[in-house]
């Protein structure tokens, strides 16, 4: 999780991840844990730490995942700021998410980025498309309103489902659009 807006997407997949019983390797940079209590006040709490969560601090390059020869699946930054994302497609280092993120990138695991800033710059595009072209999938939190969502958490959920699209993690967290004759729940 990074400083940019939306610690209430990453606090929700955090939730998921830990209900599947899918272990984490969780780094919360400096700046992502003023927004949290800028933006959620008391709620500003990770999910209980459980035994599927690994935490490491954001300043350790010590870490396992400060290294490529360290086994995971892949890697998901959300909320992801322009500066990291900006810091990632320049194949920057300078704390433990960038350089876990250019060893995601090149040992050819995921890398999900989930930017949250609006309106985007060229500069943002152009370091999106960078990454996009070296297979970065780019999540922008763009809720859908198909499903006839009601809450803010419903909206959420939508993009936390599609991140976990783009992981290849099943889920039942919004209604799958099936066409003309409506929606259908189950994944």
């Amino acid at each position: 999780m990074t400083g940019a807006s939306g610690a209430v997407y990453g606090i929700s997949l955090l939730r998921v991840l830990d209900e599947a019983g899918i272990p984490v390797e969780l780094v919360v940079s400096d700046t992502a844990k003023i927004v949290m209590r800028e933006e959620m006040g008391s709620e500003a709490r990770l999910p209980e730490v459980s035994r599927m969560f690994r935490i490491h601090d954001f300043h350790d390059f010590t870490a396992p995942i400060a290294s490529g020869s360290y086994p995971v699946e892949g890697m998901v930054i959300i909320p992801c700021s322009m500066g990291t994302l900006g810091a990632i497609a320049s194949g920057l280092s300078q704390n433990l998410i960038q350089r876990a993120a250019d060893c995601t990138i090149k040992e050819g695991r995921k890398l999900i980025l989930v930017p949250r800033e609006t309106p985007l710059s060229a500069i943002h595009l152009e370091n999106m498309l960078k990454l996009s072209r070296l297979g970065v999938r780019i999540v922008p939190p763009m809720p859908a309103f198909y499903g006839a969502q009601q809450t803010v958490s419903d909206l959420v959920d939508f993009v936390v489902g599609k991140v976990l699209d783009q992981m290849g993690i099943s889920h039942a967290l919004y209604p799958r659009w099936i066409g003309k004759t409506g929606m259908r729940t189950e994944p």
